[in-house]
């Protein structure tokens, strides 16, 4: 039996506007995916040695990038905290006008370095590749060696005083070499955490360091990093 004329146009509406449903739960899912997929915040950020337990893979990033660039596992994980509490898609509040118009970031922060977009694509650039995400701890915590060794040589910075490392990381090597950071007590409060948080993280890291080392079937002396 024939179908009526006009229940063609109703089907095909019908269809049109599940394909469109469709599309837009596959698009939200494409943005928010690597956002539902990434790793929790570690539940104890005041030990290195339980984050390392959650994630032990981020040793291997943060040991990689110290022996690429200089600066301690501590030192990295102690700005990774700072910047964003181990949160990988973190970015900064946006402005809200009439409480509840959206208005635009204060910056282009992201990721758990907090790298802006200037400088993460001078990193990308000179260090990094086309495929860098400051979603990526590997990535972060390069980018974290990266900046440090570019602070040490623009700024004369040892790589050993996590507090002046951050000053220049916050304001840049012109603006930490002018100073600028003595005039900011949040961002003076925030060097000072790091140094301290750096120190306890090395002491910790000293005593359980072992448990990341040589822990896959093919790392055997005397070919793996102790």
């Amino acid at each position: 039996m024939l179908c009526p004329v006009d229940s063609f146009p109703t089907r095909y509406l019908s269809w049109l506007m599940t394909l469109r449903t469709w599309g837009v739960i596959s698009t939200v899912l494409l943005l928010s995916g690597c956002a539902t997929f990434a790793p929790n915040p570690p539940r104890d950020q005041s030990n290195i040695c339980e984050i390392f337990r959650e994630q032990p893979t981020w040793y291997d990033y943060a040991r990689d990038s110290q022996e690429k660039w200089g600066t301690s596992i501590a030192t990295q994980m102690a700005f990774i905290q700072q910047e964003s509490s181990f949160k990988s898609h973190i970015r900064p509040d946006r402005k809200y006008y009439l409480g509840f118009i959206p208005g635009p970031r204060p910056s282009s922060a992201k990721g758990y370095a907090q790298a802006q977009d200037p400088v993460w694509g001078e990193y990308r650039d000179q260090a990094g590749s086309l495929f860098a995400r400051r979603t990526s701890m590997k990535h972060a915590t390069d980018f974290i060696g990266w900046y440090n060794r570019r602070s040490q040589q623009q700024a004369g910075i040892s790589l050993t005083n996590p507090e002046h490392l951050y000053y220049a990381y916050h304001e840049g090597a012109g603006g930490y070499r002018r100073g600028t950071y003595r005039n900011k007590p949040h961002v003076l409060r925030a060097g000072q955490q790091i140094a301290t948080r750096t120190s306890r993280y090395q002491t910790q890291l000293n005593a359980c360091e072992a448990e990341f080392q040589c822990r896959r079937f093919y790392q055997v002396w005397p070919f793996c990093r102790s």
